[in-house]
């Protein structure tokens, strides 16, 4: 359902990404992997139009339509939600207003408030608390939670198990799995190498702007020399 074409990107003069091709399919989650620095988040942002590609320089497809150029917003109307890197919450907002500006407490059907609140039941705890007022797990769900209420069809995460504890990680891991047995794609951005093994079908790692390496997570787990020459991993 989501095609990246050779895609360029960078800030400035800066270039960051450098012909960066990429699939995901329907239903699919596909891990991208590399070391901080390598353009992991920019390659999320350029998808969500947040900095978007060099004029001329790779194109994004989703579900057979050009995504180039259109603003952030319009990108979340087709149904692809975020997770971003460093969560990005309102620090004035309670859990219930973040979840609620998107779709109304009320409404019924796909993702709804209780249905967040069900997988997440500290979330419930915590309605009435500000976003500055949680912790890092905590905001860790509620970024999760919020990119559920569009119903989307994909969610682009990045790092979202980055201070979650290890029992959170692995429920995190199980709604990543429910997600995908419902139909929903998944781009996942990862530095904890054995979480995305877990749940990814396939699996890229990107070094300095580009994909050096791909396969499926059964694949690159028996590579230990790419783990350890791209990733640090013995």
């Amino acid at each position: 359902m989501l095609e990246v074409r050779d895609l360029h990107c960078g800030y400035g003069n800066a270039i960051v990404l450098r012909g960066v091709s990429l699939q995901v399919g329907s239903g699919e989650i596909v891990a991208l992997l590399g070391r901080n620095g390598m353009g992991k988040t920019t390659f999320i942002r350029s998808i969500m139009g947040l900095t978007p590609p060099q004029v001329g320089s790779g194109t994004v497809i989703w579900d057979g339509e050009n995504l180039t150029g259109l603003r952030p917003h319009n990108i979340a109307d087709r149904k692809i939600g975020i997770v971003p890197q460093g969560r990005r919450l309102f620090p004035s907002l309670t859990v219930t207003e973040h979840l609620t500006m998107l779709k109304s407490a009320r409404a019924k059907g796909g993702w709804t408030i209780d249905r967040v609140f069900g997988i997440f039941p500290r979330l419930a705890e915590r309605r009435h608390h500000r976003g500055g007022q949680l912790s890092g797990g905590e905001r860790g769900m509620l970024a999760v939670g919020r990119a559920l209420m569009i119903d989307p069809k994909l969610i682009l995460m990045d790092e979202p198990s980055e201070g979650l504890a290890p029992v959170m990680v692995q429920h995190l891991e199980g709604i990543i799995r429910e997600l995908k047995r419902e139909g929903v794609s998944i781009l996942l951005v990862e530095q904890n190498l054995y979480s995305a093994l877990a749940v990814a079908d396939r699996l890229h790692v990107l070094e300095t702007g580009r994909i050096v390496h791909h396969g499926t997570a059964d694949e690159l787990s028996r590579q230990t020399d790419v783990l350890f020459q791209h990733l640090g991993v013995r």
